[in-house]
């Protein structure tokens, strides 16, 4: 096949420019690239494939010939204009909360439950960025020894909420004051913020109750237990996760490590002895999932605890988004096999 005309909603953004990045990296099979996005960053010019393409402006005509579009430009802009992108592309995959829990729509991290593209076309929702990495190393841990709750405790990046959370950082560290314009509702720099998003009438962040909803979809297991507790912290890039398991069968460190070695999109960084560990510098840039500080419960012989840490604009979102392309690039093949030959 010559390649497929691809879409890219928020083209200018963190993750958008990711996507970009890391379709490159993987020799994704694009002929024709429409970078598209608000009317502010209409007419800027992105590098890709070698040349320098114009940005457009997003609208319902920007889809016309599409094959797949990826939209990274916010739940509202998806709401609007992803059905629209549906009617003329095979696939649309979107990276904001729009579509995560519409019971019709497939919320998908390939190494999980890749079959539920099997035989769909139109929407695919992206999970949240924390939830992602998390369920890459549940799934292996379910599969053997059968999960039964999640405790977590994340330590999220200021990448996590886009530019404006990188510019709010490095204003403080460098001013030593809060930017007017930051996001937060503290400081940020050398500071701890627990909380990721709104809070609900009962205490709960909006991005812990994505956690719960998301896991329970994601691994097919509706009525899993999972208490999350969402904290912002002051690193660029890359999530990191304390997470304590407990299982239906008993298990042990060793056979964890085993289990989490042979799992798809994994790397197990654990040696106690030597301090090595995963931690956010290390894994900026990298597509996988790191593991460490796994260990077991001393008191009870069916939990673990472990530490996982990603790249939050890749394996939290653009290289997740990718990995759902790549594996329905058979049903775009076959759509141009059939618009060839009508």
């Amino acid at each position: 096949m010559a390649g497929f005309r691809v879409a890219v909603a928020g083209a200018t953004g963190l993750v958008g420019r990711t996507i970009l990045q890391i379709l490159e990296e993987r020799a994704f099979p694009v002929a024709e690239l429409v970078p598209l996005a608000s009317p502010r960053s209409a007419g800027k010019k992105l590098s890709f494939g070698g040349e320098a393409l114009q940005v457009s402006t997003l609208s319902g005509d920007s889809f016309d010939r599409c094959d797949l579009a990826f939209f990274s430009a916010g739940a509202s802009v998806s709401r609007e204009y992803s059905p629209i992108a549906a009617r003329h592309c095979v696939y649309v995959i979107d990276n904001s909360s729009a579509f995560r829990m519409d019971p019709d729509v497939p919320l998908v991290v390939p190494e999980v439950n890749a079959h539920e593209l099997n035989g769909y076309r139109g929407i695919v929702a992206n999970p949240n960025c924390s939830t992602a990495q998390m369920v890459v190393a549940l799934q292996p841990l379910h599969e053997a020894f059968g999960l039964q709750s999640v405790v977590v405790s994340t330590y999220q990046s200021v990448s996590g909420t886009g530019e404006k959370g990188i510019r709010a950082l490095d204003h403080e560290v460098d001013t030593g004051s809060r930017s007017t314009e930051s996001p937060y509702q503290h400081p940020i720099a050398f500071n701890a913020l627990p909380q990721v998003g709104d809070f609900d009438t009962d205490g709960w962040a909006e991005e812990e109750k994505k956690m719960i909803d998301e896991t329970r979809k994601i691994m097919n297991l509706p009525d899993l237990h999972v208490v999350p507790t969402t904290v912002r912290v002051p690193v660029r890039v890359g999530h990191s996760e304390s997470v304590y398991l407990r299982f239906h069968r008993e298990v042990d460190a060793a056979q964890a490590r085993r289990t989490l070695s042979g799992a798809p999109g994994i790397v197990v960084f654990d040696e106690p002895a030597t301090a090595k560990y995963p931690t956010a510098l290390q894994c900026d840039g990298r597509d996988e999932v790191f593991v460490g500080r796994v260990r077991a419960d001393p008191a009870d012989n069916h939990a673990l605890a472990l530490w996982i840490v990603a790249d939050n604009l890749r394996k939290g979102a653009a290289t997740n988004a990718v990995q759902i392309a790549e594996a329905v690039t058979g049903t775009l093949a076959r759509r141009e096999r059939q618009e060839h030959y009508a």
